[in-house]
């Protein structure tokens, strides 16, 4: 499933790519790494907790619903974290940055909530 913060959800959605876990062994972030930093077109940014990456659902998606992604979803990659909301899914994927630091991202410097979890309702900075 895929949420929104604007309320929608889309149900059953299946992605298909690359497992994070995958990136990690490949990567093989620094012992100290806590946050991972999505590098995206036109310099948009979105950063998630490492604990969320490192569930068996996160993944650099390629595929959705059987077909190769499009542009308007994120081609030629994105990165999906399917337990936080849509926008820590970066479309458009260019780099994966792993930090010791958190680096809020575009929606988070403008007032998204810096974690994102829909089942907490974390829409906007305050919800908790």
């Amino acid at each position: 499933d895929m949420h929104c913060v604007t309320t929608w959800s889309r149900l059953d959605q299946h992605w298909e790519g690359i497992p994070f876990s995958k990136i990690i062994e490949l990567a093989k972030p620094k012992a100290d790494s806590k946050f991972v930093i999505a590098h995206s077109e036109y310099g948009f940014t979105a950063n998630t907790p490492l604990e969320y990456c490192l569930r068996d659902d996160c993944l650099i998606a390629l595929r959705a619903n059987g077909e190769p992604l499009t542009a308007e979803h994120g081609s030629p990659a994105r990165l999906v974290v399917p337990r936080l909301y849509a926008w820590k899914s970066a479309k458009w994927l260019r780099g994966i940055e792993f930090s010791d630091t958190d680096k809020p991202g575009f929606w988070e410097r403008n007032g998204y909530h810096n974690t994102g979890d829909p089942w907490k309702e974390q829409r906007y900075w305050g919800d908790d």
